[in-house]
């Protein structure tokens, strides 16, 4: 491993799964990179944002409008026309869903996180900002790696990361020709291109991929343009794809989804993870899927390379205010200030070692 040593030593006093605390005389452990990713549930700021659609999220203060009242009866779900019309998202209630997702974060890593985070469901990159320099300061993240995209909704997908970027980072829209009138409800793939401790390209796909409500042909289509950007990337790079797949788990098993368009390409993390049973459920079918997945492609042509360790994927979920009484996601209710998300955030740590 030669190339980029200078820059190797740099990195791994950065990355905290570099074993900065070994005993003398024990052997270094491989160069290492923990992955997250995080769906946020709705992690919006309280300020209205022209071109979003965030009326939802804003103290109430700031809905006694007759114009607020008339946008918000438009809504036909009861549930979210009475959020968005008696929400007080406030500054303490956002600080505590701020606090709640930042304390998911950190049961990584020792409290320090995941070297990198994709994130899903993030209005702007100012209110990912607020999370990493107030909440999550101790664990040293840029800024945030976000691009705004067209989502109707006006949610966005983001990184955080410890790794230095490469390049500039690059949205990926998604078309779905056959489905014009539900172009406006999905999101793009985020491609953003990190340094790994031993000098190798890391590129990073974050998606969103659209609900299962939508037809499964949405889906497949998502799939069929995540792959070919996956085969355009040069050789020499590491590769994951990570975020909201929004495949429930019937599409997986019964539809094959995984089969036909991911492990062709990819490993999947969560594969190996025994007696993980999903990252997010249905109470009404009284059924978990893996909404969230991280997927992997090492580089291809190396003598040394990076692959997934094995032991180390890992549903994190042991925050108090991350589970319900009955052990499944707690969802943030801004009523209550109470819970997290209705995901579970997912990591995995890839290490540096020797082609078999």
């Amino acid at each position: 491993m030669k190339r980029h040593s200078l820059l190797a030593l740099t990195l791994c006093g950065l990355v905290a799964a570099c074993d900065r605390d070994r005993p003398p005389g024990q052997e270094p452990a491989p160069p290492a990179v923990t992955i997250m990713t995080f769906n946020v549930q709705n992690l919006f700021d309280n300020v209205d944002d022209p071109g979003k659609d965030d009326a939802t999220f804003l103290p109430l203060s700031a809905k006694q409008s007759a114009a607020h009242k008339a946008g918000c009866a438009k809504i036909e779900v009861e549930r979210w026309r009475d959020q968005c019309l008696n929400w007080d998202w406030s500054e303490p209630v956002l600080k505590r869903k701020l606090a709640g997702v930042a304390a998911a974060i950190l049961q990584v890593n020792d409290g320090h996180g995941a070297d990198i985070i994709a994130l899903q469901e993030v209005e702007n990159a100012a209110i990912v900002d607020r999370l990493s320099f107030e909440y999550l300061g101790a664990a040293n993240y840029g800024p945030s790696i976000l691009i705004e995209g067209d989502d109707e909704r006006g949610i966005d997908v983001a990184f955080l990361s410890r790794l230095p970027l490469t390049e500039a980072p690059v949205l990926h829209p998604m078309t779905f020709p056959d489905y014009p009138d539900r172009q406006g409800d999905t999101r793009g793939i985020l491609e953003a291109t990190f340094l790994l401790p031993d000098g190798t390209p890391l590129t990073g796909l974050a998606v969103h991929f659209p609900a299962p409500f939508h037809p499964v042909e949405m889906r497949v289509e998502a799939y069929r343009q995540l792959n070919l950007l996956r085969s355009r990337l040069p050789p020499d790079h590491a590769v994951f794809a990570a975020g909201d797949f929004n495949t429930v788990s019937a599409e997986m098993v019964d539809g094959g989804m995984l089969d036909r368009y991911v492990r062709p390409t990819w490993q999947i993390a969560h594969e190996l993870c025994d007696g993980c049973p999903g990252t997010y459920y249905y109470p009404r079918d009284d059924n978990w899927s893996f909404l969230d997945m991280i997927l992997f492609a090492p580089p291809r042509g190396e003598k040394t390379t990076w692959r997934i360790r094995a032991d180390s994927v890992r549903i994190r979920n042991r925050a108090p205010e991350q589970v319900t009484a009955s052990g499944t996601p707690k969802h943030y209710d801004g009523a209550t200030q109470s819970g997290v998300s209705d995901h579970w955030p997912l990591s995995v740590t890839i290490e540096l070692a020797e082609k078999q």
